[in-house]
C-alpha cells in the first residue's frame, strides 16, 4: 500500500542489510516513525509492547526476531531460547507459533554455520508469502463487496456500507491487510464503498489505525462509538460487515479483538452478513472449541483507564478517564461462534465456517 504516494510495507530490513525496521503503530495516527530492530530483545519488544501488532504482521515480525537470534548465536540451545521468548509475548495470535515453527523447522536443515542466511532467507518468504495471500484474501473478499453493491444500487443506494472491527488493513499485515484487503480491491475497482469504522477501544485500533490508513488511500470512512454498530444495523446501513481475526478453530471459531462477539449478534439479529477474513496460517487446526480451549490475553488495566490522543497544542498527552481507585479488566479477545459467522474469506476461497467448509479449501487438514 502507499503512504502519500510511496509504495510501503510495514517490516522491513534495513540499509545495512541485517537490522529489521518497523513502522512503531504506537505513535499512529498523529506520528508517523519508524523504529530499528537489532537483537532478539528488540524483536520481543517490539510485539510486546504492541509497537507491531495483527496475527500477521506479528508471526512475520518474530520471524525476524529469529533471524536476529541466529545472527548473534545460532546454537540449536540459543534458538530454542530465542523460540521460547518470542512465543511468549503475545499467547493469542496463532501466527506468532505458526510462524516460530516455520523458522525452526527451516533452520534444523542446515548447518549451524549457514542458519543466519537461511533464517533471514526464511523471514523474507514468509513475508512475501503474506502479502500475496492477503492480495488474494482482498480479490476474493471484494467479490462479495460488489455483490453487496449491486443489491444496494438496486434498491436505490449511492454506495456499499461495509462495517469493521479492530484494525485488519495493511497495518496489521505485512501488506494489504485482511479484513480490509476487500476494501482496498473494490475502492480501486470503481465500487463506491464506504467503511464504517468501530472506534475499538481501549487501545482504539480502528480510529488510530484503520481509520489512518484508509484515510492515506483515499477511501471514504466514518469513525464510530464501539456500541454505534447495532443502531446502524438496525436502520439499514450496513450492507455487510467484515473483521479479522487472530485465530480461527478447526470447527470455525473465531477469535478477534474485544467486541467482535457483540458485533455478530447484532449482525445475526438484523441479517447482516457477517464475514471474517484470514489468512490460512491463522487456522489454529489443533484447537476445536475456541470458547473453552483459546487462551485469552488479559493485559494492562491501564490501557482502559487512559486514552493518549493530540492536545490542541499539538503535543501527544496521555490522560486518565476513570476514577482514582476503580480496578479496570482489560480482556484483549473474545470468541465468535462459527454459527454467527456467514463465511470465512481465505487466500483459496469463501468457506462456511465449519469443518466441512474449511477442510473444503484446505483437504491437506482432512486427517
Amino acid at each position: 500500500m502507499k503512504i502519500n504516494g510511496t509504495p510501503t510495507r510495514t517490516i522491513w530490513l534495513a540499509a545495512d542489510g541485517w537490522a529489521v525496521e518497523i513502522i512503531d503503530q504506537t505513535r499512529l495516527p498523529h506520528e508517523l516513525v519508524n523504529v530499528r530492530l537489532e537483537s532478539l530483545a528488540d524483536a520481543a519488544h517490539a510485539i510486546k509492547a504492541m509497537l507491531v501488532r495483527g496475527a500477521p504482521l506479528i508471526g512475520a515480525t518474530a520471524a525476524y526476531g529469529m533471524a536476529l537470534a541466529a545472527r548473534a548465536n545460532s546454537s540449536d540451545l540459543a534458538l530454542t531460547v530465542a523460540y521460547n521468548i518470542l512465543h511468549t509475548t503475545r499467547p493469542t495470535a496463532i501466527n506468532l507459533k505458526w510462524a516460530l515453527d516455520q523458522m525452526i523447522a527451516a533452520l534444523g536443515k542446515v548447518p549451524e554455520e549457514h542458519r543466519m542466511a537461511a533464517a533471514y532467507a526464511r523471514a523474507a518468504e514468509i513475508c512475501d508469502e503474506d502479502v500475496a495471500i492477503n492480495s488474494a484474501i482482498g480479490d476474493n473478499g471484494a467479490a462479495l463487496i460488489r455483490a453487496a453493491w449491486e443489491s444496494a444500487r438496486a434498491r436505490g443506494a449511492d454506495r456499499v456500507n461495509v462495517l469493521t472491527h479492530c484494525n485488519a488493513g495493511w497495518l496489521a499485515t505485512v501488506d494489504w491487510g485482511t479484513a480490509i484487503a476487500p476494501i482496498y480491491k473494490a475502492h480501486d475497482a470503481g465500487i463506491p464503498v464506504h467503511v464504517w469504522v468501530d472506534e475499538t477501544r481501549p487501545r482504539n485500533q480502528g480510529a488510530s489505525l484503520t481509520a489512518r490508513e484508509l484515510n492515506w488511500h483515499g477511501v471514504p470512512h466514518t469513525v464510530i462509538a464501539d456500541n454505534s454498530g447495532g443502531h446502524l444495523m438496525q436502520h439499514g446501513m450496513v450492507d455487510l460487515c467484515i473483521v479479522g481475526t487472530d485465530r480461527v478453530t478447526r470447527n470455525g471459531d473465531v477469535c478477534n479483538k474485544i467486541g467482535t462477539y457483540l458485533k455478530a449478534l447484532a449482525a445475526k439479529d438484523n441479517a447482516v452478513p457477517f464475514h471474517v477474513a484470514l489468512p490460512s496460517p491463522t487456522i489454529d487446526w489443533s484447537v476445536a472449541d475456541g470458547i473453552t480451549e483459546i487462551p485469552i490475553e488479559e493485559r494492562d488495566a491501564a490501557e482502559q483507564t487512559h486514552m493518549t490522543g493530540k492536545a490542541a497544542d499539538g503535543s501527544i498527552v496521555s490522560v486518565q478517564v476513570t476514577p482514582d481507585g476503580s480496578p479496570a479488566g482489560n480482556w484483549g479477545f473474545d470468541v465468535t461462534p462459527a454459527r454467527l459467522v456467514s463465511g470465512l474469506i481465505t487466500e483459496r476461497g469463501v468457506c462456511a465456517a465449519s469443518p466441512e467448509g474449511l477442510l473444503g479449501l484446505f483437504p491437506e487438514r482432512n486427517g
